[in-house]
């Protein structure tokens, strides 16, 4: 994890990678979970004797899962020691070049490509990029858009 004392240090680190997180298993029982909150049961997703003659011989995670599990990803990633809150803001873009398979295991790799001061702390740009253990494309390209508030 990287440890980051102050909020205002990261201004002249624009353009740097910054972190890479842990590596989080997403199993079918996530999925499972994530497809009962939002209603989204697609056979991809949650029949694994369909998936296995689908076009990735087993289930995986939903894009937007993939996606929700960003700030578990970044939170192992970054730590920022002097802001007391963080929100999100929004995203600038987001892809899923590649499929989670389920059993795989992700993490994220954070990038600062913007710092805005703001009242009160600092609107955040990151490049974030999930990879799968082994795979060789990103699962998920985003580019966040966060405020970290002093």
């Amino acid at each position: 994890m990287m440890r980051i004392a102050e909020l205002s240090s990261l201004q002249p680190r624009v353009g740097e990678e910054l972190a890479v997180g842990d590596w989080v298993t997403v199993d079918q029982a996530t999925i499972d979970k994530f497809a009962d909150a939002t209603g989204d049961h697609q056979w991809i997703h949650v029949d694994a004797e369909r998936a296995r003659r689908g076009p990735f011989g087993t289930t995986v995670a939903h894009g937007f899962l993939t996606l929700s599990l960003l700030p578990k990803l970044a939170e192992s990633a970054i730590k920022i020691d002097d802001v007391r809150m963080g929100v999100n803001y929004g995203l600038n873009r987001v892809r899923f070049p590649a499929p989670v398979p389920a059993g795989s295991r992700i993490r994220a790799r954070m990038k600062l490509l913007a710092y805005e001061p703001i009242d009160g702390g600092a609107q955040l740009v990151m490049q974030v990029t999930m990879e799968r253990e082994g795979g060789d494309k990103p699962v998920c390209v985003a580019e966040t858009v966060s405020r970290r508030y002093l």
